[in-house]
């Protein structure tokens, strides 16, 4: 017979070698970890982007449209929302509001062409008007026959023109913190106007310019991430900065004044309080504009500048369900 301190002992023999074993392959993950955060930290954010999606319940999937590529996510179920996001962004400034508007929605969230994952553009095709005529293309790859359609900044401008030349399609619009409205100047239209363009940067101290900008409380990254975001930014510098010239033109940055008379589904207005770059005196232009709508909402929301949909997620999805879930939107 087995004594039992001899089993005891060789229990304890087994249980530190099994530690061990685990030890060695923490060590060789943080190791891993650690050389990719040096080497490919593009790859830790791709990683943490498609998790955030992942928890979120969102699958990314792409179509193609004319020969260009579309990549978006899609989750939820119920009556359709396409979110689109602002210049320079992707579809992930959508997914934080999107895990809770998947809830009562089917969402879906594209990267616009030139952005993102989706295949890149000319500058030409780019702006407000260009991407427009795009989605119109994006919406009939899908088979979207009606739908509530939000746009965040330019996303909103974009929304706004696609709205008016499709009214059949959409059953309300919700133009969130939106470009193509006129405004008192503040400092950033005086920097744009200046010919400075704070979206597009070479270094770190230009990334936290921009996140102090659109911010309330900028978030902190670590230092290899905000490279990565660099090298991003200037991969596409000539894409952003021939967007940039047009959205400076008078054509551009009051795309939405001449279509808002032909708008004629319900209309959501929803403004940060405190955005430094589209303040919320933009909604006066908007509520003035609005003839033809038959149920007009305006909202402001603390806590956030100019990105609601990342700082305030819950809230901006929460004020987006109330509008679409009312009966006069026909969701």
């Amino acid at each position: 017979m087995n004594h039992p301190a001899l089993r005891s002992s060789g229990f304890k023999t087994l249980f530190l070698r099994r530690l061990k074993v685990l030890g060695a392959l923490v060590a060789m993950l943080l190791l891993a970890l650690g050389a990719t955060y040096l080497f490919a930290p593009q790859w830790l954010l791709r990683a943490g982007y498609t998790l955030q999606a992942w928890q979120a319940d969102l699958h990314s999937r792409s179509v193609e449209v004319d020969g260009a590529r579309w990549v978006y996510y899609e989750g939820g179920r119920g009556p359709t929302l396409v979110l689109l996001h602002g210049f320079g962004g992707t579809r992930q400034n959508w997914v934080p509001a999107a895990k809770y508007l998947a809830r009562g929605f089917r969402v879906i969230l594209p990267d616009l062409p030139g952005y993102g994952s989706s295949s890149p553009v000319p500058a030409s095709e780019g702006g407000i008007h260009g991407e427009a005529r795009l989605l119109a293309g994006f919406v009939q790859a899908l088979g979207l026959q009606h739908f509530g359609l939000v746009g965040h900044s330019m996303g909103g401008a974009i929304a706004g023109v696609y709205a008016a030349a499709h009214p059949q399609r959409v059953f309300g619009l919700a133009l969130v913190d939106s470009a193509g409205l006129p405004f008192p100047p503040n400092a950033f239209a005086r920097m744009v106007m200046a010919g400075q363009d704070p979206f597009v940067f070479d270094d770190r101290a230009g990334l936290r310019a921009l996140l102090k900008l659109v911010f309330l409380h900028p978030p902190r990254l670590w230092p290899r991430f905000e490279d990565a975001l660099v090298a991003q930014n200037r991969s596409r510098h000539a894409f952003l900065e021939g967007v940039f010239a047009r959205l400076r033109t008078p054509r551009d940055a009051t795309a939405l004044v001449p279509v808002l008379p032909r708008l004629t589904m319900p209309v959501l207005g929803l403004w940060c309080r405190n955005d430094q770059v589209i303040p919320p005196s933009a909604m006066d232009a908007l509520r003035k504009g609005l003839s033809a709508t038959p149920q007009i909402a305006m909202t402001q929301l603390d806590g956030c500048n100019h990105m609601p949909n990342l700082e305030q997620p819950r809230e901006t999805a929460q004020v987006l369900t109330q509008f679409y879930l009312l009966p006069a939107t026909g969701g």
